[in-house]
């Protein structure tokens, strides 16, 4: 999708990348991680408003230092260097570049020493999150230093005129305070950008661009509930209507009443055309005696695969496969800098289809971030329970259930799950949790029911805070909250006397259990 004011990021490899996209996308900016090494002409091609070129692991010293294209500093285009970004900039330029006497990581604070341009109405003193090892150690011609350290006498550099600048330190992290300001001044005030990207606009450009690609051909989509293909089938139905056909599986390991609350929002309230396959049994019945999880979750991924391609045989002559992949997937399959491209997540595709099946792919919100794609759904009308839905494994409650996997104990978990979820939702803060569920234990304890003895089984309950699932802490629930999850579940779900609280960190024990 094209933009008319946008900002380019290229990328190289710095591992805040991602957030300075976010950054300026909150800025209602839109903005796009592009591969370092693209050409001057293919970015003029798109017309970016502004470009910048972010940090990285490399040093400007490397052998293989990753170069940008020298052409894109003539084109009249704004640029912003970062940490790595900037050194290239000062080295590409005719500046000089030298190997820090002292490595700078962590907090430091600068000297303004020019409060025109982008550290207009800035004060004096600012604190900046550093991360460098070389630093310029003589500004281009016609640059003038904007800011600097007992260290780094030059923290910053400028060209007014050609509207070109740098800085040493992170202006996107949030150890940066007034890095935001630097920002803004960039993309409003250098590189002149509206601010006009907001849902409304992507919902309307995205409509037409949908409506263009598919014309009277029709889409399948793979519905499971979660936020990312809810989100999909909501903006495709009002993109092409009863063009769009949902496939939504029960494969017997949903949370409880799934089925139904899909089928009431989506086939109910929607109107969309929704095929819904019972195959539960059929599920189970493969899942019977595996305990090796790798086993289970490639039996669910296998058996998915064909119950869907059997129900989209049916609905005939269908063009394109919808998919939900989101910005993220998009960034890390085509990750430029440090070590192999990682693939899309395969949760997000009906990969290895049948060579009877051929679709062409349609990703409509993969231009989107997680939290974007949420506002995305509250726009096109989708409720909170739908677009604020906690991450839920592919392979569903099969890998919450270590060992076997029974229609007993998905029962189990079921009914335990919803008073979790129930008591947890009483927090002030339980918006914070990334993601809380309970583990179903293969062990069994003694305990005591009135006056009986009693041999049943383990619940383990989990609840983490995360930003994005790659590292998670253990959420500090109160003991009261944890008391009434505890009584309500041996006292109304027959079948477990005893439930444990999980206080491991991610690393180095992983979200789910298995």
């Amino acid at each position: 999708m094209e933009h008319d004011d946008w900002i380019a990021i290229l990328d190289f490899g710095s591992q805040y990348s991602q957030l300075i996209a976010r950054r300026i996308r909150e800025q209602k900016v839109y903005s796009e991680l592009l591969r370092f090494d693209t050409t001057a002409e293919a970015l003029r091609s798109r017309r970016p408003a502004g470009i910048i070129l972010s940090g990285g692991p490399s040093s400007v010293f490397d052998d293989n230092a990753p170069q940008c294209d020298p052409a894109l500093f003539d084109m009249g285009i704004p640029v912003l260097g970062i940490c790595y970004g900037m050194q290239l900039t000062a080295r590409t330029l005719g500046g000089d570049v030298r190997p820090g006497e002292v490595r700078e990581y962590g907090h430091g604070t600068i000297q303004v020493t020019d409060h025109t341009s982008i550290f207009r109405d800035l004060p004096e003193e600012i604190s900046v999150w550093m991360s460098h090892g070389d630093q310029v150690a003589a500004i281009p011609d016609g640059f003038t230093s904007l800011a600097e350290t007992s260290t780094c006498p030059y923290a910053a550099m400028g060209s007014a005129e050609r509207r070109i600048y740098g800085l040493q330190f992170h202006p996107e992290v949030v150890h940066t305070p007034r890095g935001v300001d630097l920002l803004r001044h960039f993309i409003f005030d250098a590189c002149g950008c509206g601010g006009a990207w907001e849902m409304a606009h992507f919902i309307k450009t995205s409509v037409a661009a949908i409506r263009e690609k598919v014309g009277s051909e029709h889409v399948v989509l793979g519905l499971s509930g979660g936020v990312d293909s809810s989100v999909v089938a909501a903006l495709l139905h009002k993109a092409i209507g009863d063009q769009l056909h949902c496939i939504f599986v029960n494969n017997g390991v949903l949370r409880y009443k799934e089925t139904e609350q899909v089928e009431h929002m989506f086939g109910n309230t929607f109107g969309m055309d929704l095929h819904v396959v019972d195959a539960a049994d059929l599920f189970l019945g493969k899942l019977a005696g595996v305990e090796d999880p790798e086993k289970k979750r490639k039996i669910i991924g296998s058996t998915f695969i064909d119950v869907f391609a059997e129900e989209a045989r049916k609905l005939g002559n269908v063009q394109y496969l919808a998919q939900g992949t989101l910005y993220p997937d998009v960034i890390e399959s085509i990750s430029p800098i440090g070590g192999p491209s990682a693939t899309i997540k395969s949760h997000h595709n009906v990969g290895g289809l049948p060579d009877d099946l051929h679709f062409d792919l349609i990703e409509p919100v993969r231009e989107l971030f997680k939290d974007e794609v949420r506002e995305l759904g509250r726009e096109l009308g989708l409720p909170d329970p739908v677009v604020d839905r906690q991450p839920f494994p592919g392979p569903g409650l099969a890998v919450r259930i270590v060992g076997e996997v029974t229609a007993e104990r998905v029962a189990l978990l079921q009914q335990a799950d919803v008073r979790i979820l129930e008591e947890l939702a009483t927090l002030p803060d339980h918006k914070d949790i990334w993601q809380s569920f309970g583990v179903l234990l293969p062990i069994q304890s003694v305990g005591v029911m009135g006056d009986s003895r009693t041999y049943e089984n383990v619940l383990a309950v989990r609840a983490v805070s995360s930003r994005d699932g790659m590292t998670a802490d253990w959420f500090k629930v109160s003991y009261e909250v944890l008391g009434r999850i505890s009584n309500r579940i041996i006292n109304e779900v027959r079948g477990i006397n005893r439930v444990v609280y999980d206080i491991s960190s991610k690393p180095p024990a992983t979200i789910e259990w298995e």
